[in-house]
């Protein structure tokens, strides 16, 4: 988080604002009155929580730091281009309302050379349905006139474009590729038209099997413009027999255990504590065997529920190893869509099953030998919606919800399940009919944009508070209810609106996004003794808080809100006695009751001038520091690898009772120490 001495001097369009409206700031401040001495429910930490889905640039593309499309070669390689096409959604659709993004429908793999010297082949394939075998092959008389003479032997290979590559950093991979033993590849990484501009590595002396062979690149720093995000890959065997391609891998060298550096680095400025993985509508046709094991050897898979291809790169063993490098934790769903209860069951037992069991053994076989000890998992998802794999009525799913329920209990009595919810009838039947098989329950809701501002950010609190009602009013009237406690899981909820910039459903975010995101953390503050569990849909690039390029990643304004929140919102709500409309305020305390936090959204396009009577405690009106984030208009934005449009800058605090300014369009966090 970036800091300043004056939030007014980072951006000029607040400045500007602000002295049109100097006669309002100048008038008597508003009163806001915060009594400190009443304290509610702790706020759970899992609010802060993200998730994670696989589908369009969130996992291939953001977090993971895979370079190469279609690295297994789900596509045949048939040298059609262009590889990348513009997909737009019929309207109306759920899916995106006809926003156009980039799709790729077939190979990206490029032929160099002969054609027909690069065939598909089934039999012995590495993975999935196929392999690409180079078959090098004898010039001929007339032959196209590449060849210089006849009976000459010509290479044959592949090339992939589209890679960002940086001068004066380091790649690494590997190739998995069998052939006779005189074949010879020859693996290029290329940032430019000159001869200094490649490194090539030379992989001979193969075996009739598969072959690993790890590729380790580097870029010299004198790289001329500094690199390319038109770089390629190519592979070219030369003679000595045919070669079968398996796999490939290209990855920048400073990659966590396959996890991009830069997207970590923003993942922690978040601090999420808690991520939902693996979906989603993905996880209702997701078989997670798919995802363990030799990672080359794990099959890609048409997406279940979106469009393009899974590359079941990422399984279980590389999400748990995302949450240790993060300290969060894990929250997995489970297949009740496709899925059968056994699968269900089996992964429980895989996660947290000791090496004497099947799965656990399995699990060891894959480099685990210890249970990953996954606490809380999600029993499906919006299985109420005719959109979702394996969609059924409610009266069938909640007889598959309690059996599914029962068979993971079965494996681990000590999980903590959340069933599937929506307001409504189907959530009123859920907890009618199977409150003793389920935790928690969980709720989605998104908002489209609205042009007015104010309206745009009180839509989210206003959501978040109905689906409150809704189940307090459950606990009045269903018997028993109440006594369960049966908190709610909010483990999707975001703007989901305009067009998609970053693949598909990559939407942009703005300053009016972050005010809401804002306000949507006080409504969860306020519902405190109800929501246990909030997940930001999503993490990354799909409706994400982090946006990415292929070498630069950047928080939205609404991920610097949440990171905001996460780092400077205490954990007791405390009463908001009087608020002039339409500011949205909330406070808190830390645990400790150490520091005392208040925060307001001011929405509109004039400064509010505010007086903060804080009853019912004494706080060091001396050292507080304020934090506001801000920028120059509501549709002001970040993007990666640019100057931020909106950021948060931080400075002193006036004393909690004096007059103060909160600027157009901003999020303000007043934070002070108690005193005795």
């Amino acid at each position: 988080m970036r800091s300043s001495l004056v939030a007014v001097g980072l951006f000029a369009g607040f400045v500007v604002t602000a002295r049109a409206d100097r006669t309002r700031a100048d008038a008597a401040p508003e009163r806001v009155a915060i009594d400190a001495a009443a304290v509610g429910e702790p706020i759970s930490p899992l609010i802060y929580g993200q998730f994670i889905e696989h589908l369009g640039r969130c996992v291939q593309g953001g977090l993971w730091a895979e370079m190469l499309e279609d690295r297994k070669f789900f596509y045949p390689v048939t040298g059609e281009a262009p590889a990348w096409e513009m997909y737009t959604p019929g309207k109306p659709s759920w899916e995106g309302e006809g926003h156009p993004y980039e799709l790729l429908v077939r190979s990206p793999w490029m032929i160099l050379g002969d054609k027909r010297a690069v065939r598909m082949v089934s039999e012995g394939a590495l993975t999935g349905r196929h392999s690409v075998e180079l078959a090098p092959r004898a010039g001929e008389a007339g032959d196209d006139g590449r060849a210089r003479a006849k009976g000459q032997i010509r290479a044959a290979g592949l090339m992939q474009e589209r890679l960002t590559v940086r001068a004066g950093r380091a790649y690494t991979g590997r190739i998995v590729v069998g052939g006779a033993s005189g074949a010879r590849v020859e693996v290029s990484l290329v940032w430019g038209g000159g001869v200094g501009s490649r490194q090539t590595i030379v992989i001979d002396h193969l075996a009739a099997g598969w072959n690993a062979r790890s590729l380790d690149f580097h870029v010299p720093a004198a790289a001329a413009g500094g690199g390319t995000d038109n770089g390629r890959l190519e592979i070219v065997a030369r003679g000595g027999g045919a070669v079968r391609v398996g796999a490939v891998s290209l990855m920048p060298a400073d990659n966590r255990s396959g996890w991009r550096a830069d997207t970590l680095a923003r993942l922690r400025e978040l601090d999420a504590p808690v991520y939902r993985w693996p979906g989603g509508n993905f996880v209702s046709g997701y078989d997670w065997r798919d995802g363990i094991g030799d990672r080359d050897r794990r099959p890609p898979r048409k997406n279940p529920a979106w469009k393009g291809v899974e590359a079941n790169d990422v399984g279980l063993h590389e999400f748990m190893e995302l949450c240790a490098l993060l300290g969060a934790e894990p929250y997995v769903a489970v297949n009740t869509g496709l899925g059968d209860v056994r699968s269900a069951a089996a992964l429980v037992e895989y996660a947290n099953g000791d090496d004497t069991t099947a799965m656990g053994r399995l699990r060891a076989k894959n480099g685990r030998a210890a249970p990953f000890g996954v606490r809380l998992w999600a029993v499906g998802n919006e299985m109420y919606g005719d959109w979702q794999p394996g969609h059924m009525p409610l009266d069938k799913y909640v007889e598959k919800h309690r059996q599914t329920v029962a068979a993971m209990r079965a494996v681990d009595p000590d999980v903590q399940l959340v069933a599937v919810g929506s307001v409504g009838p189907w959530s009123r039947t859920m907890l009618a009919r199977v409150p003793a098989d389920m935790n928690h329950i969980s709720e989605h809701i998104y908002w489209q944009g609205k042009d007015d501002v104010v309206a745009h950010v009180a839509q989210v609190p206003a959501g978040i508070r109905a689906i409150a009602e809704a189940h307090r009013s459950y606990r009045r009237e269903l018997a028993g209810l109440a006594e369960r406690d049966i908190r709610v899981a909010l483990d999707e909820w975001n703007y989901w609106y305009g067009p998609y910039e970053y693949g598909e459903l990559g939407t942009r975010y703005f300053l009016k996004d972050a005010l809401g995101i804002a306000a949507g953390v006080h409504e969860l503050a306020r519902q405190s003794d109800l929501f246990y569990i909030a997940n930001y849909a999503q993490a990354v690039n799909v409706i994400g808080a982090i946006k990415t390029t292929g070498d630069a990643a950047e928080l939205e304004p609404t991920g610097l809100a949440l990171a905001l929140y996460r780092r400077h919102f205490g954990s007791l709500p405390v009463a908001v006695r009087a608020a002039p409309a339409p500011l949205d305020v909330a406070a808190a305390w830390t645990k400790d009751r150490a520091r005392l936090t208040v925060a307001a959204v001011n929405p509109e396009a004039r400064v509010r001038r505010v007086r903060l009577e804080v009853a019912g405690a004494r706080v060091d009106a001396a050292g507080g520091r304020r934090f506001v984030l801000t920028g120059g208009g509501p549709t002001a934005g970040n993007a990666p690898g640019r100057p931020r449009g909106v950021d948060v800058v931080e400075g002193a605090a006036p004393a909690p009772n004096a007059a103060l300014d909160l600027p157009p369009f901003s999020v303000s966090l007043f934070v002070w120490a108690a005193t005795k």
